[in-house]
């Protein structure tokens, strides 16, 4: 618990068998989380048995793969049968350090903003962690283009670390977003659509083998996506165009 708040940490899960340990280890070390949910998206390695081992985790299987934003979609919907007043969602490849959760759960706790991001851009950690140079490239310019058609200053839009209060969940219908990698970016446009604000902390990053990654196709057609959501935004925003996303 955390000023009375209820933490659940939701772990979207693929093929993440050896770094799950690692990463629960420093997230139980933080001491304010009340619950782990990791929801396992068919992986073909170990990433359930491991799971399974860890004492206190709520382990659900999907038995056919739903993708990365199918994935998120169960396990913000368990986050919300379970209680939780803030939920934090955080990659089991240890690519993000569990030891920001408690900055993050304590802004969200203390009211200053419902939704928080840990930026790999800001401090400067993006390059120095690992991160390719055409993938920070590619953050550069689409984050410069959601913010202007948008209206928002966000450093970035496209980390995996974020956390949420009950409110931001049980307002947004995120059941109708794409079950695809573009999940997040409509979360967040749909966030600043219902006029949430969003918080940022600086988060050091590592980009090794078992770190999860897209590969550069699949990085195309995410780039499109997120370039047409905000445009959507702001066609909507303008009365232009009818959005299920922007209702």
């Amino acid at each position: 618990m955390f000023q009375s708040k209820k933490i659940a940490v939701v772990m979207p899960a693929y093929n993440a068998g050896r770094t799950l340990r690692q990463t629960y280890d420093e997230v139980r070390a933080q001491g304010i989380v009340d619950e782990i949910i990791l929801v396992d998206d068919s992986s073909r390695d170990d990433t359930v048995a491991v799971a399974k081992t860890l004492e206190g985790v709520r382990v659900h299987v999907h038995q056919k793969n739903t993708g990365y934003g199918g994935n998120q979609k169960t396990c913000y919907r368990l986050a919300l049968e379970a209680g939780a007043d803030i939920v934090i969602m955080l990659h089991p490849d240890y690519q993000y350090t569990p030891r920001l959760i408690p900055a993050m759960a304590s802004i969200i706790a203390n009211g200053l903003h419902p939704c928080v991001l840990g930026s790999r851009i800001l401090g400067g950690y993006a390059l120095r962690g690992g991160m390719p140079f055409w993938k920070y490239i590619s953050n550069r310019f689409l984050t410069a283009a959601e913010n202007l058609l948008m209206g928002a200053k966000l450093s970035e839009y496209h980390t995996g670390y974020r956390a949420f209060s009950r409110q931001i969940l049980e307002t947004l219908d995120f059941s109708k977003n794409s079950d695809d990698f573009i999940f997040d970016n409509q979360m967040l446009a749909e966030i600043l659509w219902h006029g949430f604000t969003i918080g940022e902390v600086s988060c050091p990053t590592k980009y090794f083998k078992e770190a999860s990654s897209i590969n550069f196709r699949r990085s195309v057609k995410y780039g499109f996506g997120c370039l047409a959501t905000a445009l959507m935004f702001r066609l909507a925003k303008m009365g232009l165009l009818r959005s299920k996303l922007f209702s």
